[in-house]
């Protein structure tokens, strides 16, 4: 993989965070899960809460893409850098998902996103400058917490909501994916505080972007 200069690696994390934000990411051609599933039919109410609930997980993605970016910024091992730039290239098929189900049910994404995006490329940058091992943990526990958190939102959906359940299935199936592989290059546990933090965190982010 080419080793890119101080200014062109700013340049492409800029160009990152504006397709991330503002445009089409660049994504893999994995079909849309939801292709072959027909539609059901919801309540106002219904339609409503299954936007808002693929609006965090759209947000959710969002904030991974400045996770990965900021980590494999300051990482200083080439292969992790190439196994972060490689999971930020499969979580871009989940924004482009998330993101047209909701168009589908009407809804928009949060307004928050920008504020969301900032934080978590700080928090990945630091995660990278402090080494490899704790980098790859950080990876491994976010993903381990993402699982969690999409497994609560499956068993929240409507039953008949086959086309969500479908995305959010094969999102479930990456994550697990990402946090094996962080794991199997090295991740270190982390300490039990940092985990609670995150989790709360990631509760408030949840929390706000379900109606903003």
């Amino acid at each position: 993989m080419r080793n890119y200069s101080p200014f062109d690696q700013l340049i492409l994390n800029a160009d990152t965070a504006l397709r991330t934000l503002f445009g089409e990411p660049v994504v893999t051609q994995r079909p849309y899960p939801a292709n072959d599933i027909s539609e059901s039919e919801f309540s106002d109410q219904e339609r409503k809460n299954i936007a808002c609930l693929m609006r965090i997980n759209h947000s959710g993605e969002v904030s991974a893409q400045a996770l990965y970016q900021g980590q494999a910024l300051t990482s200083k091992n080439q292969q992790v850098k190439e196994k972060l730039q490689q999971a930020a290239v499969e979580e871009n098929d989940h924004l482009d998902w998330t993101k047209k189900r909701i168009q589908e049910l009407g809804g928009h994404t949060s307004l928050l996103n920008p504020l969301w995006y900032g934080g978590s490329f700080a928090i990945g940058a630091f995660a990278g400058a402090i080494g490899d091992k704790w980098n790859l943990g950080f990876l491994a526990e976010t993903e381990h917490q993402v699982v969690e958190h999409l497994e609560s939102h499956l068993n929240t959906l409507p039953g008949g909501d086959l086309r969500s359940r479908a995305i959010l299935e094969q999102m479930k199936t990456d994550e697990a994916k990402h946090a094996t592989t962080a794991i199997e290059n090295g991740a270190a546990e982390l300490p039990s505080p940092v985990k609670k933090l995150m989790a709360a965190m990631s509760k408030v982010m949840t929390g706000t972007t379900y109606y903003i």
